[in-house]
């Protein structure tokens, strides 16, 4: 048994203003754990990925590990900003007020940055990136380059279809009645953006941070810079300009707008 696209649509408005009534400090703390979920899905991600020879295999691997992190965010309870765009649904139902989203995308986006630069910091102040002859760090400090190094248009592009994906994964997994079904049904989506190379912003949090703190160590970037890295125009300034913006501002399109309103509009939208 499984509920009906439909039902899902509205399930949700009664989740959404679940959402938007928690008291500020348990929102915060719940995306402060979204935040980690995903990256530790994102580090472990990488880490199963990082030694396969064959690039296209080592995205496919780590692809299959990644959703391990919305499968936490679901199951384990926690506020993650791109699942939470699908708040328009109850909010072009008149059930929620703009504020009430605004709100609480804003203090679930800062949450969620705080949970996901925690577990940077811890990955690479531990030294768990020295992995494979601090091939891993040479890894992290490759991808933050890569990210803050798009387009602004390529980044905002990508974001659209990542969280496209992102809330079809949330949406699939709310039609399950089991955990197994939930599990499944987030999979294959979550899979998808991964290995396709789109970008996620809660993500990015994690996968940026941890490449500015490995440059920030002697030995990391040396090791970066022998495999020909060039982490110069790696700063936080390009971070949170380069990437986050456009990917954020993308992901609300993608998650928001091409989800959320869409499924509102064919399932609740009433006919005059």
């Amino acid at each position: 048994m499984m509920n009906s696209p439909a039902e899902i649509a509205r399930n949700y408005i009664a989740i959404g203003k679940a959402k938007v009534r928690l008291p500020v400090a348990k929102l915060f703390l719940l995306a402060v754990l979204a935040g980690a979920f995903i990256a530790f899905g994102g580090i472990a991600s990488t880490t199963a990925a990082v030694s396969v020879p064959m690039a296209s295999i080592g995205k496919l691997i780590g692809a299959c590990v990644f959703p391990g992190g919305l499968t936490m965010v679901l199951l384990a309870g926690s506020e993650l900003f791109t699942g939470n765009c699908l708040l328009t649904i109850p909010l072009l139902q008149k059930e929620i007020r703009f504020r009430d989203m605004i709100k609480n995308w804003a203090i679930v986006y800062i949450g969620n940055f705080v949970g996901a630069v925690i577990v940077a910091a811890i990955c690479v102040y531990s030294n768990q990136i020295s992995l494979f002859g601090n091939g891993l760090a040479v890894s992290v400090i490759g991808t933050a380059v890569g990210k803050t190094a798009l387009d602004f248009g390529d980044a905002f592009l990508k974001g659209i279809a990542c969280n496209f994906l992102v809330c079809i994964a949330v949406w699939l997994s709310f039609a399950a009645k089991r955990v197994s079904g939930k599990i499944i049904g987030l999979f294959f989506p979550i899979m998808m953006f991964v290995v396709c190379g789109f970008e996620h912003s809660v993500a990015n949090m994690f996968y940026i941070a941890a490449g500015l703190f490995a440059k920030g160590n002697t030995v990391y970037a040396a090791a970066a810079a022998e495999a020909g890295v060039d982490f110069s125009g790696l700063t936080w300034g390009a971070f949170f300009g380069k990437n986050l913006l456009p990917v954020t501002l993308g992901n609300i399109v993608g998650g928001a707008v091409c989800v959320g309103c869409v499924y509102w509009f064919v399932y609740l939208k009433k006919e005059k």
